[in-house]
């Protein structure tokens, strides 16, 4: 199965998928993306880290996720990447202009053989005003367009509010 959870910053997203995760009774292995630039953002890494369960596996890649899923990917086994769109900021900063390109169809390329569960956590962006400068406007493109494939892709489609789940695809949560 694999699942696709959005929301917005502190919309429960994150929370929801590490239930779904321990509630689906599988090993599970933690996918982080985040690159720390700063100390507020390693403090919110603490504290994604301090509220995981201490049995769940941890691999930690902002640029090739589509190779860590291919690695790691097993029947009976659990997969939760949070977030694709700190995966997204990350190679769109990138000094290569075609990395995001590459790593995005690489991404689209493995899903459909890829066994196990999959949970993905990513930041809805499009739902506000649209922003002033040009990348800022190409990552809310970018990760709509991500979004959209995915979600055709995934069994279940959530998105969180306010901390609650709401179903756009699929069984509901």
């Amino acid at each position: 199965m694999h699942e696709l959870i959005l929301g917005g910053a502190r919309s429960g997203k994150s929370r929801l998928a590490e239930r779904l995760a321990v509630e689906s009774g599988l090993p599970v292995t933690y996918i982080a993306t985040c690159q720390p630039r700063d100390q507020e953002m390693a403090e919110r890494v603490a504290r994604h880290s301090e509220r995981r369960p201490a049995e769940w596996g941890l691999v930690e890649e902002p640029l090739a996720l589509a190779q860590v899923l291919r690695e790691q990917a097993a029947p009976g086994r659990c997969l939760l990447v949070d977030c694709l769109t700190l995966w997204l900021s990350n190679l769109l900063l990138s000094a290569d202009s075609e990395h995001w390109l590459r790593e995005r169809q690489q991404l689209f390329d493995c899903l459909p053989s890829l066994p196990g569960r999959l949970i993905m956590v990513s930041n809805e962006t499009g739902l506000g005003v649209v922003p002033m400068g040009e990348l800022s406007r190409r990552f809310v493109d970018e990760s709509g367009w991500l979004h959209q494939q995915l979600a055709a892709h995934c069994d279940r489609v959530v998105v969180c509010i306010a901390g609650l789940p709401q179903t756009l695809k699929g069984e509901k949560v």
